[in-house]
């Protein structure tokens, strides 16, 4: 069985994030037959951790062990003043290879308006390299959140078309996990040599 950890990367209680983070949650369980106990979700909005570097970890002893027991990863970050948001970028700072190396993810960006792209590019260009993640090509770009994915039922034409997108990139998500499951063990990651990436 596959274990998925869904990140929602807002510093806000009750975000629209997390809202895009339990309905993914829903759809890996109804629509692509994962058990309920496989998927979880990390809200950095209700269980925030402390800007790093921290004397105390708050919830990142939880979070590590959820993340290392993961075969693969949902990053989902809301779209700041054209960047992502600090929480995402304080998460990274927390999380290592020990927890995420060759472990496939997917990226999502969330706008209340129009935009939501730019944290894909940020994130695939500068939280990868340390941790190792890999991003597979599929990514989510969830516009006009407050009016899309607030049930099953799709409220909108742009609101089906966005299920039908992330039932399609779950799809490769859950196609990589597999094929990346026995990859992992083969790599060896305690070389001192190459303890970071390559910049």
């Amino acid at each position: 069985m596959h274990h998925i950890v869904i990140v929602a990367g807002s510093s806000r209680v009750d975000s629209q994030t997390a809202k895009v983070a339990g309905f993914i949650r829903n759809r890996l369980i109804r629509a692509h037959d994962l058990e309920a106990d496989a998927v979880s979700i990390i809200d950095l909005g209700r269980s925030p951790l402390p800007l790093w570097p921290a004397d105390e970890s708050g919830p990142w002893e939880e979070y590590e062990a959820r993340l290392s027991r993961a075969d693969a990863v949902i990053i989902l970050a809301p779209e700041w003043h054209g960047m992502a948001c600090p929480a995402i970028k304080n998460f990274f700072l927390y999380a290592s290879k020990a927890q995420l190396a060759h472990k496939p993810a997917m990226l999502g960006g969330i706008s209340a308006g129009v935009g939501g792209a730019f944290p894909i590019s940020e994130l695939r260009a500068s939280s990868y390299k340390n941790c190792r993640l890999c991003y597979i090509p599929e990514h989510l770009i969830v516009r006009d959140v407050n009016h899309v994915m607030n049930g099953e039922e799709p409220e909108s034409a742009a609101d089906e078309r966005l299920h039908q997108r992330l039932d399609y990139n779950l799809d490769v998500l859950l196609h990589y996990t597999r094929a990346l499951a026995g990859i992992r063990p083969l790599i060896d990651m305690s070389n001192p040599a190459f303890v970071n990436g390559m910049s």
